[in-house]
């Protein structure tokens, strides 16, 4: 369903369990840069019109209230919202997308794309896996929403080449980030 060429490691929800406190932190951070690609990416193409524009605005205000979610989980178990050093996953994706256009739009969807499909694969663990039960609920009630802007993110793809082109850029950028997420560093994060 989501495309990605490998699962997560079955080691990584025991690391998440032992530090959910830099997991939750991690968490609103990449709501706040999912927020900001979306945007980013309205600027970049809004001379598209619809649906493009339309699309994006809807995941720039469903990511910025996911980032208020997860402030306000932050708080009610008294951690501090603050900076973490972040992690390369995301600056390892982007610097595959290539810089003429229109493959340039293509990359960035797919890459956004694959972000949002991680997330999802991951928020599902989080919903099967967790022993906490109020973080078990929250990553449910986040994981239909995930899978949808993965969704979102190919299909406009579409909408800058042809689909043959689409889904051969896909299948080698989902190659690239599986190699990534081997590689992984900190496995208390949300992509690593």
């Amino acid at each position: 369903m989501l495309g990605l060429k490998t699962a997560t490691d079955p080691s990584w929800i025991h690391q998440v369990e032992l530090h959910l406190e830099e997991v939750l932190l991690d968490h609103a951070h990449c709501e706040k840069k999912a927020a900001r690609t979306a945007l980013n990416l309205i600027c970049a193409y809004d001379d598209r019109g619809d649906p493009l524009c339309r699309e994006l605005e809807q995941i720039v205000v469903e990511e910025l209230e996911h980032f208020r979610l997860v402030l306000e989980l932050l708080a009610r178990r008294g951690i501090v919202y603050r900076r973490l050093k972040p992690s390369s996953y995301g600056k390892k994706l982007g610097e595959l997308i290539r810089s003429r256009e229109p493959e340039r739009a293509l990359d960035r969807l797919l890459v956004a794309g694959l972000i949002e499909g991680r997330s999802c694969e991951r928020f599902a663990i989080l919903k099967e896996s967790l022993a906490d039960a109020e973080l078990a609920d929250f990553y449910a009630s986040l994981f239909e929403s995930e899978a949808g802007h993965h969704a979102i993110y190919l299909q406009l793809a579409h909408g800058f080449v042809p689909a043959a082109e689409v889904a051969a850029r896909f299948d080698w950028l989902a190659e690239k980030e599986a190699e990534i997420i081997s590689r992984g560093e900190p496995l208390t994060r949300i992509h690593s």
